[in-house]
């Protein structure tokens, strides 16, 4: 066996879905799934034994939830988790608990479905590997002066990776009445809306999925559906949100690279980019295209980032003004409207 490989745990109570997963797992050169577990107490001493580097975990199962698992795991065993599930919100839990990254569990009875989910589940493997598993979800809070006029009318925001987790925890800690906020995460098109929808009963934010014409203002944060590119484009002066069917950008849609190019053109110096954890370059371009024209911009730090890859890619290209953990950028995001 290639001792380079990585090693993956199977933890789900379907037996004819484990052994699908690992099949589909085992294609790839660079993957080997060293153990399958039922259920999380299996799954538990199977981690101890196989010391894998990813594990692949249901959230629905037998004697305690994935959920429950993965808040057990993570403090004792820092073990990069991705979750499959059907369609729910508990997702979202599952991240919160210290999952990386997800993935919407199909219908094994279709061919067509399962094709596609094995060859998603793999890049998020092979980026699983490398992911940094964060611990400790605690901020601080943000000392802030209300009612303060500012010149910056939007904030716009890009992750991928880690990023749902990380745009949460930076809204939470924001007061309401900042400028309007934009956001582009990498995320399926169903999961955007619940997404938006946890972050409006979570944040002080009024928080909706974009649709074409949102008004971006005081209060409001947007956020980008799946497989659609998001623009701000400003109309007889009130900056508002156009979406669209369009072609990937820097591999994705939504890009943040489409998000960040449309503010920098319609916002100029009024606006501030920050861009979050996630893999690859996208948002690189268009955070440099928004300091070119007078933006301020913020990019997180590598010791906070799930996967340091879009921020790393900005920074080198010298995108970002401020580099920052996670925890303090909600902080400089008030001094800097202020």
């Amino acid at each position: 066996m290639n001792e380079s490989r990585i090693k993956v745990i199977i933890t789900d109570d379907s037996m004819l879905f484990r052994e699908i997963l690992a099949k589909g797992l085992e294609s790839h050169p660079d993957i080997h799934v060293v153990a399958k577990a039922s259920d999380p107490f299996d799954a538990r001493d199977k981690i101890l034994k196989y010391e894998p580097d990813v594990m692949i975990c249901d959230i629905q199962m037998p004697k305690m939830s994935g959920i429950e698992f993965i808040k057990r795991l993570i403090p004792q065993y820092p073990l990069p988790v991705i979750v499959v599930s059907t369609l729910n919100n508990v997702v979202f839990d599952a991240l919160n608990a210290g999952a990386v990254d997800f993935v919407l569990k199909p219908d094994v009875r279709s061919t067509g479905n399962m094709e596609s989910f094995i060859n998603e589940i793999i890049s998020k493997v092979l980026i699983a590997k490398n992911a940094k598993v964060l611990t400790s979800q605690n901020t601080k809070p943000v000392p802030v002066k209300r009612n303060e006029r500012s010149k910056f009318s939007i904030i716009a925001i890009g992750a991928s990776t880690g990023g749902t987790e990380a745009v949460y925890r930076i809204l939470k800690e924001l007061p309401e009445d900042m400028p309007g906020i934009v956001v582009v995460q990498h995320i399926p098109p169903v999961f955007s809306t619940m997404f938006s929808q946890r972050l409006n009963s979570n944040t002080n934010f009024n928080v909706s999925e974009g649709k074409n014409d949102d008004i971006i203002e005081t209060g409001k944060v947007i956020i980008a559906p799946g497989n659609k590119q998001m623009e701000v484009r400003k109309k007889k002066g009130v900056l508002k949100i156009v979406c669209y069917d369009g072609d990937k950008k820097a591999g994705h849609c939504p890009s943040v690279d489409v998000l960040f190019s449309s503010v920098a053109e319609e916002v100029k110096s009024e606006a501030i980019g920050v861009i979050l954890t996630g893999m690859g370059r996208d948002g690189t371009q268009g955070l440099l295209k928004m300091r070119f024209y007078g933006a301020k911009t913020i990019g997180q730090d590598e010791s906070t980032s799930v996967v340091y890859g879009m921020p790393k890619s900005a920074y080198e290209a010298g995108a970002v003004q401020i580099q920052a953990k996670l925890e303090n950028i909600p902080d400089i995001l008030v001094s800097i409207i202020k």
